[in-house]
């Protein structure tokens, strides 16, 4: 599909004046002229008379869901959501990163809550506690609401197409590969610790894509669950569901974020104004500004000594979710082995270090030749171009560079003839310059045509991914009306979205758009599957 360049400065169809908010006039105009116009167009694929850039947008989430975009706060989501149907107001609860790590994509598990086929509120990983207090809320509120049976939506239909379902392409039926490796990428001196991490998939069967992602099953850092067990002076023998306290604790439960459940549970075993805080953390407040330092363990370390029933404190706790990795490997580049490019997370709280759970269990606890479940969580609207010829720019800064390191050794593989262009950016070039070696050899094969760098900490003012691209914004929009498919990875709340801004910046610019125009521009290189993001 052929984006085309509006005249400059077009006249609004749809008057300023017009009782719509900013977002919604445009969508409108865009919409409008594609109905006058667009069909006219060489290369516009026409829907029932309706051209296909306006047929997308008629049958996606964006004209009934506003709110689709995991930049926004729950609560400027939630206001959009308003006066709309439970499901609706269910899917606005979500984080909208479409991750998987549900078992659904964002709408879909909004429509089983809704339809009663699902009953858990807090599978939604990157949503944590607002999104399931939310969904708590809500569901309780209208609870009658919920039990409608709601059709399957194109998403939905999605996620339940082959291979999914099938071992080793589903959450509840992973299936086990070897860990191989883990090596530093980050020179020392930096702030950072990454890893490259492999797995040898040889003996599972699996396949994958560029694009897809890894979900694994990971354990809880066993000294985290020692020191839970001696807070509840508990044994860690006694027998629970067919094993161990211990053995539950370590592969079963989540010992992040406390509960609300555990929050109320911990109440009854105390009194005064311990009893008091503890009542008001289990309703969402945080009257001393600490409720996001209370993991398990500094619950019973703060609010102890308390000696629960095991059994009645596992149900207090959430279940420990798997953890979704982009791959960064190819399986032309390297058949049978499964490459992940991690963060390891570690922070300090209430004078304890913290541990991310699935990074530092892949990054510190794993051994080489380690037994892991994983499952392969195919990507929806994530992918390498049809045609290998098409240019492809890629927004990665950090660990987002992953799926382009797949991408780029994929095309290298297929001898692709299509450009490249990769946008990275970290800390500092000395020391976070990861796959620099690589990324050369790739150059000198010509899989990838140009690389620009941004360092936000090394001397001078900081430069970001977003900055290189407006200086190379003339470049930039010959390529994208060239035909080039845009992708961006990384973190959601504001990386991505200022990617977006600067890419509606150079249409505006180069293009000689209105603002309205530019950003009718990115929507209709989303609709036409040119402009594709994988953020968390």
């Amino acid at each position: 599909m052929t984006i085309h360049e509006p005249a400059p400065k077009p006249v609004p169809l749809i008057p300023e004046t017009a009782p719509f908010s900013i977002e919604q006039r445009s969508w409108l105009n865009g919409f409008f002229a594609g109905l006058m116009s667009l069909d006219h167009q060489p290369g516009i694929v026409a829907v029932n008379g309706v051209p296909d850039v306006a047929a997308k947008a008629l049958g996606g989430v964006g004209d009934d869901a506003p709110w689709h975009d995991p930049a926004m706060t729950i609560a400027e989501r939630m206001t959009l959501a308003e006066n709309r149907p439970q499901r609706r107001k269910l899917f606005a609860a979500m984080a909208q990163q479409d991750c998987g790590q549900c078992g659904y994509l964002c709408e879909s598990y909004a429509d089983k809550l809704a339809s009663g086929e699902e009953q858990r509120t807090n599978l939604c990983v990157p949503g944590g506690k607002d999104t399931s207090r939310m969904l708590k809320t809500l569901i309780e509120a209208a609870p009658t609401a919920t039990a409608v049976s709601v059709a399957p939506t194109e998403q939905a239909q999605e996620l339940n197409t082959p291979p999914a379902g099938a071992p080793g392409y589903c959450r509840e039926k992973p299936l086990t590969a070897i860990f191989k490796s883990s090596r530093r990428l980050n020179a020392d001196g930096s702030e950072k610790d990454t890893r490259h991490i492999v797995f040898d998939l040889s003996a599972t069967g699996l396949a994958y894509e560029p694009g897809d992602s890894i979900g694994l099953m990971p354990s809880n850092d066993p000294e985290l669950v020692d020191s839970v067990l001696a807070a509840m002076k508990a044994p860690a023998d006694f027998p629970v569901g067919g094993k161990t306290f211990r053995d539950a604790l370590l592969n079963d439960y989540a010992l992040g974020l406390a509960p609300d459940m555990l929050f109320e549970f911990a109440s009854y075993m105390v009194g005064g104004a311990r009893r008091q805080k503890l009542k008001t953390l289990a309703k969402g407040q945080d009257p001393d500004g600490d409720a996001a330092t209370f993991d398990v363990l500094h619950v019973l370390e703060t609010f102890g000594p308390m000696h629960p029933d095991p059994e009645a404190f596992l149900e207090c706790l959430d279940p420990l979710q798997p953890r979704l990795y982009s791959i960064s490997s190819s399986p032309l580049a390297t058949p049978g082995e499964l490459h992940l490019t991690v963060d390891a997370v570690r922070y300090t709280a209430s004078a304890r270090t913290r541990l991310g759970v699935a990074s530092t269990f892949l990054c510190d606890r794993a051994t080489p030749n380690a037994a892991v479940n994983v499952y392969i969580q195919k990507a929806h609207g994530f992918a390498l171009p049809a045609d290998p010829s098409a240019p492809i720019i890629m927004v990665g800064p950090g660990t987002g560079v992953a799926p382009f390191r797949s991408f780029l050794w994929h095309r290298h593989a297929q001898k692709a003839p299509g450009k490249s262009w990769l946008f990275f950016g970290h800390q500092r070039e000395a020391t976070d310059f990861y796959y620099r070696d690589e990324f050369e050899t790739l150059a000198g094969s010509g899989a990838l045509t140009r690389l620009s760098t941004a360092w936000s900490r090394d001397a001078g003012k900081k430069v970001y991914v977003q900055d290189r691209m407006r200086e190379d914004g003339a470049e930039l929009w010959t390529w994208l009306k060239s035909g080039a498919h845009f992708y961006v990875c990384g973190d959601a709340k504001r990386m991505a979205k200022d990617v977006e801004a600067a890419v509606a910046a150079i249409a505006e610019d180069h293009g000689h758009m209105s603002l309205a125009g530019a950003k009718d521009f990115v929507t209709e290189l989303k609709a036409a599957g040119r402009y594709q993001a994988d953020v968390y």
